[in-house]
This record gives C-alpha cells, structure tokens and sequence, in this order.
C-alpha cells in the first residue's frame, strides 16, 4: 500500500462485508448471510479496496478467496463485528456468553460422520444460537481453500502457513464381511490375498498422499472404487469385496471383521489445522476443544 489511509474514509459497515465473504468463501453465501443481494456485497468489497488502495479478494478455484493483505485487514475486523454483536445483545437485554455466528469446519467424509457431527451437535446444545457447516471430502487441505474456520485433513497439511496440531492417530485395516469370506475363503498369506478384489479410493480422484493403496495393500487391485468412504463401507458389507477402512468405521458394518493375512494394522492421523491469524479467535478454540474431547473420550474406536 502507497500512502496512508485517511481514516476518515473508511466505512466499518465495509468491514462486515468483508467478513461475510471470508466466512463463507462465496458471494451469493455472503449475501444470504447479510441478508443482501450478491451484487451489493462485490460493491461493497470493492469500495474498500478503492479506500485502503489494495486489492482484498481474488477469485480461486473453489470461490472467492481472500490476499493476503485481506486475511489480515478480515482478523482486525472481526472484533469490531463481535463488539456490534455483544452491543446488540446488551441493548436487547441479553448477557449469555453463547456463541453466535456461523462456523464452517471441513472433514473427510467418515470421521466428519462418526465424530465431528456428535461433537458440534454438544456444542449446539451449549450455544443454541450457533450455526454450524459441515463440509466433508478427503482432499489434499492446501491454504488456497477459503471459507473455513477449522479443518481436519488426513496427515499433515501441505500448506506451511496454516497452524496444525495431530487431532488423533487411527488405524486403517483390511475388512471383509462373514458372508463374503465364507463364500471366497479367508485369505491367510499375501499371495491369497492378492486374488481377492479390493475396496477403496478412485485412485485418480485421491490427492491424500497417505492414503496410497500401493502402500497399504501392495499387490491388490482395487475393483470396487468410490470417492466416499461410507460408499466404501456399504461395499464391503455387501460383500464387493474386501475393504481398507478405518477401524472407527468397520466396527459401525457389524459383520465384519479384519483379514489380517499376515499384515498389521496401519497407523495414520487426522491433522486440525487453521489460518495463522484466527487461531486465537474464541469459537475456533471452543470447537476445537470439543472435537479434542470427542476424540479423547472415544479413542478406544480408533486405534
């Protein structure tokens, strides 16, 4: 930035647009939140750029993403917006400390299931005014995504800019359903369990370097493919083949049961990670707490 911005000129309702869009990664989204139509929100964001001299947001692949210089002029906004709301609250005569607002998170498909949803069903319970959006795939996380709060990611994230901490370990294993061995044998060598047809990710769709099926079932060939693993569960209870689940989702098929063949058990993690500058912020602390909670209470489904 050339200058100095003229204080004077900078409108704090600007401000809110700009974190509507950093919410929600979206126009139309941060529209719906402020109760306004999309092209008043790209008005809005665009008079401030025009009044700080630089460019806030840019468009990404999956939406409307924030610069840089945009992420941090978003953080110093938000306790504005918070002190408006803790305002309106007092003038209302309300003094809880609930949270309000939306919070977005994305997981993969299974542990976002199995875990997340419990987790922020307990935090709703708590702060009832609370929206909460759950996004789920099994992707690579990389800092180019916008419009999440927390996000959970198989192994460690490649963006170096984000803040990551190990939420959990987990194992992943071979599971076949009783139906299913009974009519094709138990494989008890890795010969054995060569023939037999294997249930996972489409391979071409996967960008989770962990999860690598060349790795963890070497010699297999994956005939049943999906790109959600609670597909990938479904097949194996239907006896399509012999699945690589997690443990935390194979003890939900209920009749089935790990083909060991000689292999142990592989040993992954789910990362947390969040942007550097919001961190710090209450609700991203207070939901990660009650996800480290549910994960530490129901660990004996992990591992």
């Amino acid at each position: 930035m050339s200058g100095t911005v003229d204080v004077r000129s900078l409108r704090a309702d600007d401000l809110r647009y700009l974190l509507a869009v950093a919410n929600t990664g979206r126009l139309v989204a941060a529209a719906d939140a402020l109760a306004v139509d999309h092209t008043t929100v790209s008005r809005r964001v665009r008079a401030l750029e025009k009044t700080l001299g630089v460019r806030l947001v840019e468009r990404g692949a999956d939406g409307w993403e924030l610069t840089e210089t945009g992420r941090a002029v978003a953080e110093h906004a938000r306790p504005i917006q918070e002190a408006v709301e803790r305002a309106a609250k007092a003038a209302a005569g309300v003094h809880d400390d609930s949270l309000t607002g939306t919070f977005r998170i994305t997981a993969p498909d299974g542990f976002g299931t199995a875990f997340v949803v419990p987790a922020l069903a307990r935090l709703r319970d708590q702060h009832p005014n609370l929206s909460v959006e759950l996004i789920t795939a099994t992707r690579q996380l990389g800092l180019h995504q916008s419009g999440f709060d927390l996000a959970i990611a198989v192994g460690k994230p490649v963006a170096s800019r984000l803040y990551t901490e190990r939420l959990t370990d987990y194992t992943l294993d071979l599971y076949a359903s009783d139906e299913y061995l009974a009519r094709y044998g138990e494989p008890t060598t890795m010969d054995e369990l060569k023939t037999h047809s294997l249930i996972f990710y489409i391979d071409s769709l996967l960008q989770v370097g962990d999860l690598d099926a060349a790795k963890l079932a070497p010699g297999m060939t994956a005939r049943f493919t999906s790109t959600n693993i609670l597909a990938q569960l479904e097949a194996t209870c239907a006896g399509a083949g012999i699945g690589l689940l997690p443990k935390f989702l194979a003890i939900r098929g209920g009749n089935l049961r790990a083909v060991r063949a000689g292999q142990k058990p592989m040993l992954l993690s789910f990362t947390l990670a969040a942007r550097r500058d919001s961190v710090t912020r209450r609700p991203v602390q207070i939901v990660r707490d009650a996800l480290h909670d549910e994960v530490r209470s129901r660990r004996a489904e992990l591992i």
